[in-house]
């Protein structure tokens, strides 16, 4: 069937879905036959469903015909988030969500591309319908069309809808099941704590891809712990017996990484005396982990995407092609998308190190875990310093779970040994954290003015706050805090805030 199929041919394609459904009510055994037949027999293009998680807010692609896993994976939307995302959001008057229907991608406002479509350089339709449940959203399938044939984007509209329909009870029996899986606690890997939901995810994803060659890109800010799940994937890998060799890429000076990670021969330059195998040959047959990767250079970056595509090198000096068998997994703290898009790191580089995406959430995100990783700490620094300190006490817990822990794991880890080191009657107190952690109350600092003033303030915080998030945009910032455009205009006069510092700042970075 090509082009725009006629009446007849949709209700033959959506008795040939049904039939499908009908012999499976398993969405991992239904789906990529159902979306293959939209695309090869309804005409569609980049045929995809979405599963819409209620509690994170967001639409994540679960599968697609014509579109690569890295793309699939790449298709994460959150709520109101480009036109997938838009298919889930309730109307002001409540009631269903719609369809978004989009002629032109590549003049639709809230069209994001993060899936490449418009890669080939050709303008699509699109057409995204939610799937519904009990009244609420739980999927989007969606669909392109070539720009010639958008006059049958509504037709396509109905016949999508009329699948979702038929795929309902397999993803109403999928995300059941998902749940109670996210209902079970995962086993943590050795030497890594966490009892929260963030981290029970990521010990989730760590699960499915330890057994695995694949290699892994372990995203979050500094202190976070990437180091220890690339050694915890390492251990629970087949390569478990192999040696895990740790590289920090910023740490090495611009023309040592390549002898570093290569290795050198004899004479290839002064003061190498010696043959020297890299860090790819000391990691063959098990784990390399290079941290820091958004700090490589361009000309290492070549390289690097070299030795992943053909998983062999030349040592530095040498012009004979050594071939290694390593499991790579790599670490950042920067926003490699970000430094794709301005050009700063290689797109090609990226989506081979992107694979398997890990983010380890910062410490105010998992809040649940500060105890238990304090005392944790706190036996810990009991055995290396010969201390004997028994507890916590309240207002120490008070102020640990009020800080915003911008240095997370390893600021807390450092200022519980420093406490531990002070306390002197087996009690870590408030006065023993550095005066960044403590109180009004530990510190003697109390707040002056009146309740005016006071509460005059935390708005002027807040205001900033909405202004540095939305890089000095104030309707994104009026809307973000549900406020009119001139209320907001009205603040930043009375408290003289310049928005446009934070328009450079966010150039800056």
């Amino acid at each position: 069937m090509a082009g725009v199929p006629t009446a007849a041919q949709r209700l033959q394609l959506l008795s040939r879905i049904s039939g499908r459904v009908a012999r499976s009510d398993q969405l991992d055994e239904v789906l990529g036959p159902i979306l293959r037949d939209l695309g090869e027999v309804a005409g569609l293009q980049r045929v995809s469903l979405g599963l819409f998680d209620t509690r994170s807010g967001v639409v994540q692609l679960e599968a697609a015909h014509g579109l690569t896993p890295g793309e699939v994976r790449r298709g994460r939307y959150g709520l109101g988030e480009g036109l997938i995302g838009r298919v889930v959001m309730r109307p002001d008057g409540g009631g269903l969500p719609s369809a978004q229907v989009a002629r032109s991608i590549r003049s639709h406002p809230h069209f994001l591309d993060r899936t490449g479509a418009l890669d080939a350089g050709v303008d699509r339709g699109l057409v995204c319908v939610p799937i519904c449940w009990q009244g609420a959203p739980i999927a989007v399938l969606s669909a392109y069309r070539r720009a010639m044939e958008v006059h049958g984007l509504a037709d396509d509209a109905r016949l999508l809808q009329a699948v979702g329909g038929l795929l309902t009870p397999a993803i109403v029996g999928r995300l059941r099941a998902d749940g109670e899986a996210r209902e079970q606690p995962v086993t943590a890997p050795s030497g890594i704590l966490g009892r929260s939901r963030v981290m029970q995810e990521v010990f989730s994803l760590m699960g499915q891809v330890a057994d695995s060659p694949t290699t892994v890109l372990l995203t979050g800010e500094s202190g976070t712990g990437k180091e220890l799940v690339a050694e915890a994937l390492h251990d629970r890998s087949p390569r478990r017996n192999g040696p895990f060799v740790a590289v920090n890429c910023a740490a090495l000076p611009e023309g040592v990484i390549e002898s570093e990670l290569f290795g050198h021969e004899r004479g290839a330059f002064t003061g190498a005396l010696h043959q020297r195998k890299g860090r790819f040959e000391v990691a063959n047959g098990g784990t390399l982990f290079l941290d820091e990767i958004g700090d490589l250079s361009a000309a290492n970056q070549v390289k690097l995407l070299r030795v992943l595509q053909e998983r062999r090198f030349e040592r530095v000096g040498g012009n004979t092609s050594v071939r290694v068998d390593v499991r790579v997994i790599t670490a950042t703290s920067r926003d490699l998308e970000a430094m794709v898009a301005d050009e700063s790191f290689r797109a090609d580089l990226y989506y081979r190190l992107a694979v398997f995406p890990i983010r380890l959430p910062p410490l105010r995100e998992r809040t649940g875990d500060i105890l238990l990783l304090a005392d944790h700490f706190v036996e810990r620094f009991n055995r290396s310093h010969g201390r004997d300190v028994q507890r916590i006490s309240t207002g120490a817990i008070d102020i640990l779970t009020a800080y915003h822990w911008p240095g997370n794991v390893r600021e807390l880890e450092n200022c519980i040994e420093r406490a531990v080191l002070l306390a002197r009657d087996g009690v870590v107190h408030g006065h023993h954290f550095p005066p960044s952690l403590q109180t009004a109350e530990a510190t003697g600092t109390r707040p002056h003015g009146s309740l005016q003033q006071r509460l005059d303030a935390v708005e002027e915080q807040i205001i900033l706050d909405a202004l540095k998030v939305n890089r000095g945009n104030r309707a994104a910032a009026a809307r973000d805090l549900g406020m009119s455009e001139r209320v907001m205009g009205l603040r930043v006069d009375k408290y003289g805030i310049d928005p446009k510092r934070f328009k450079k700042t966010a150039r800056e970075r």
